[in-house]
């Protein structure tokens, strides 16, 4: 395990280093908010952020992402054929990611990437992205990692670990791809013990800070239609306005919608990020919709976060912890209050 430790100063400039072997990611202040922007050495990232409003998955599942093109002009030889749109798996980094957002990729992996379907386009994605990590010295008041099998300083789905201690930086690698990071990033010294207590410390104390405990040990025994027919809907919905901020900002979310678009004789045939809360989303073109109504919609995200996941994938619930949608919701609707009426009903 390659273990390193930067001041803030050599690790900026490290990863200006690494520019000629990865796109990095880094966040950036923009007005009230950060995002995950290209580090193109000239704006300095900015590790300060508790999380970034979005979250990383659009590097991976971009959210709109050109599948096809085609032409219908009949002179060309390719008229009216799908060609795939070319696309760039060069290697790259998300560096600042974290751990609940690293978290989210290996949830997602399960629809994307599994024995009965593979998705090319996100496993390339995927695979050429390498995961830099840093840990939530201070996690947010929303954020509840640690009831769904994470934390803020887990390092199960990350490819290298960074630990802010003052005016340093530790790193240690978890996976190959971490360590070729590592050992790519010029500068740096070997961590000292004293730095390895205060990456254990630093856990300990992120772990405590981390105040909202999420039930979700009883989801599993329910019976899917008690929980549907369950009496708290209308009142979870009720506030609602179906905007999808929620499953926009949400890591895990994967609803797509696929459309052509043509100009003139060109067209493109496009993936789109969707939404269960939107109306159109289960529109039949008989024009029968199965979840016409608003808290049909309300209840199909809880339910296929909270329980249709639980039971397919045996494997916990279908969300990180991050807090987004808790923060973020503008009438309050909040998961970790729907959790524990779903858990304890």
């Amino acid at each position: 395990m390659l273990e390193k430790s930067f001041t803030k100063e050599e690790w900026t400039e490290a990863l200006k280093g690494l520019q000629d072997s990865y796109t990095l990611f880094v966040p950036m202040k923009e007005g009230d908010f950060h995002f995950f922007r290209v580090f193109d050495g000239t704006k300095s990232p900015d590790f300060s952020c508790q999380n970034t409003r979005l979250s990383p998955k659009g590097l991976v599942y971009p959210q709109s992402e050109r599948m096809f093109e085609y032409t219908l002009d009949e002179r060309e030889p390719d008229a009216n054929i799908y060609k795939e749109a070319g696309k760039d798996y060069s290697p790259r980094a998300i560096v600042g990611i974290r751990p609940c957002d690293a978290q989210a990729f290996s949830l997602v992996r399960r629809n994307f990437d599994n024995p009965e379907y593979r998705d090319p386009w996100w496993v390339k994605g995927y695979e050429a992205t390498t995961l830099v990590g840093l840990g939530c010295n201070e996690p947010c008041s929303t954020c509840f990692c640690t009831s769904v099998g994470g934390g803020p300083f887990s390092e199960k789905h990350l490819d290298v670990l960074l630990c802010g201690l003052g005016d340093h930086f530790a790193a240690r690698a978890m996976t190959e791809k971490g360590e070729a990071l590592l050992r790519k990033a010029e500068g740096g010294a070997p961590l000292r013990d004293d730095q390895k207590r205060g990456m254990e410390e630093m856990k300990r104390s992120a772990d405590k800070k981390v105040s909202s405990k999420v039930p979700t040990d009883r989801l599993r025994s329910k019976m899917v239609n008690e929980l549907f027919e369950a009496p708290f809907w209308e009142e979870v919905a009720f506030a609602c306005i179906n905007c999808g901020t929620c499953t926009f900002l949400c890591p895990t979310c994967w609803c797509f919608d696929i459309q052509d678009e043509l100009i003139g004789k060109e067209g493109d045939r496009l993936r789109n990020w969707d939404s269960c809360m939107f109306p159109l989303f289960t529109l039949h073109g008989s024009g029968h919709n199965p979840r016409e109504k608003k808290p049909q919609r309300v209840r199909q995200r809880f339910m296929h976060k909270l329980k249709y996941y639980v039971d397919k994938y045996e494997n916990g619930i279908q969300c990180s912890g991050c807090g987004r949608c808790v923060r973020y919701c503008p009438v309050n609707i909040d998961i970790r209050q729907v959790a524990g009426a779903m858990n304890s009903y």
